[in-house]
Parts: C-alpha cells; structure tokens; sequence
C-alpha cells in the first residue's frame, strides 16, 4: 500500500480512483468490496467488531484505496502501511451531505432486493458502518459535524509531509507533486460523474455483478450454440 486515501466518500473518490489507476496504482474503492472473495464478510466482521482484519491479505493486490470504507479506518492503515502516503479528498460540506443523502436513497431504492443474499449481506454492511460513523447518516447537522471533525482531525494526525489535502478541481499538478511523478502528458485527469444515474449503475453492478456477468456468459453461449447449430444443419 503506498496511497491511503482518508477522504469520506462523495469527495470525488471515484475521480481520485480514476486518476491514481492512470498513474500506475491499482486502487481500492467501495465497490471493490462485493467484487473479491472474503472481502464482504471481512469489512462486515471488522465494523461489527467481531474480528480484526488482515490488511495486509485485504490490499495484497492494491497500491493504493480511496472511499469507505477503508477511509475510516485510515489510522490503521498508517500504522500497517508506515510508508504510504494519504490523501484527504474533500468538500463543500453542505454539497457533500446534499451527493451523501442522494447515495444513501439510491441504496434505498434497492432494498427490495433483499431476497438475494449478495444484495442482503452487502445492505447489512451498509446499515452497519454508516451508523457507526455518522449516528444518524440522514441528520444534515450531525453528518456535517462528523465530517468536518474527520478531516480536521486528519489533517491534525497525519505529519505534513506524509498529507495532502485534495479537491478534484486541483487536478493533476498537486497530486502528480505530492506523488513524486510526471503529470501525464496529454491526459486530461478525470472528472467522473458521481451522479445518481452513476450511482444507480455501481449500485447494480455490486449487488447483481455475478449474476449481470453470469448472464452475458449465458447469453453468448446461447448464440454461439445457435450459430453452431445454423452452420451445421
């Protein structure tokens, strides 16, 4: 691990993810959570303090993480990982909550899911660690005062040397300074969309990835069974 990122959610992690991977760093973000064996039940046992985790077996094919639920628990990474970097994406607080709350009502919408037990198990993680860090995610004030406290609090713990404190309209620059290496040339860094329809698709892809893959698989081997058969009769 060599990038940490102690940034909550909703600060542009998905364009910090898209820019380290640019850079080199293979980067783990939330929706990595559902897409690796253990990891989902890992998460879920370390923020229900029902077991440690082995963080070195969770990053063992990542350079770098951004997004929750790792930027919660950016204090043990600093102890496992002594030479990584951290970087605090942040963000107008109130334009944070407004994107929060749209990301919590998107996971909302698919709660009738429940019957599947990805969707089940990966629901219960979520309605586990949101508390734990927020109290009440939905409070505007409460979830305004507990980020603003995280990225002082940050800032507070992490030597200078070892932070910096992004926002994705800084851009290549800072972080390529910070990183100890050359801004891309002719790469525009990458300001991804994290709206609702966004939201909306990662949701799916963690909740129904297997079964979306399953599918395409199905439905390929369909046709070239067809195709076979076509050609053959």
């Amino acid at each position: 691990m060599q990038v940490i990122g102690a940034g909550f959610g909703r600060t542009g992690t998905m364009s910090m993810q898209g820019a380290l991977e640019i850079l080199g760093y293979r980067c783990y973000h939330m929706k990595e959570v559902t897409e690796h064996d253990g990891h989902l039940d890992a998460w879920h046992a370390l923020v229900d303090e029902r077991a440690t985790m082995n963080w070195r077996w969770l990053f063992q094919d990542f350079q770098a993480t951004v997004d929750f639920p790792a930027c919660a628990y950016y204090r043990e990474l600093m102890a496992e990982f002594p030479d990584a970097k951290v970087i605090l994406t942040v963000r107008e607080p109130n334009r944070w909550f407004d994107s929060f709350l749209t990301l919590q009502n998107t996971t909302d919408s698919f709660r009738i899911f429940r019957f599947i037990p990805r969707a089940r198990r990966f629901l219960a993680f979520v309605d586990t660690l949101l508390p734990k860090v927020f109290g009440n995610p939905r409070d505007r004030a409460r979830s305004i005062e507990v980020f603003e406290r995280h990225n002082r609090e940050v800032q507070d713990h992490v030597p200078a040397d070892r932070l910096l404190v992004f926002r994705v309209q800084d851009g290549w620059d800072p972080l390529c300074k910070f990183l100890g290496c050359e801004v891309p040339p002719g790469v525009p860094f990458p300001h991804l969309n994290e709206g609702k329809d966004t939201l909306k698709k990662l949701a799916r892809e963690r909740l129904f990835g297997n079964w979306i893959r399953a599918g395409k698989v199905a439905l390929a081997a369909g046709v070239l069974i067809a195709l076979a058969w076509w050609l053959l009769r």
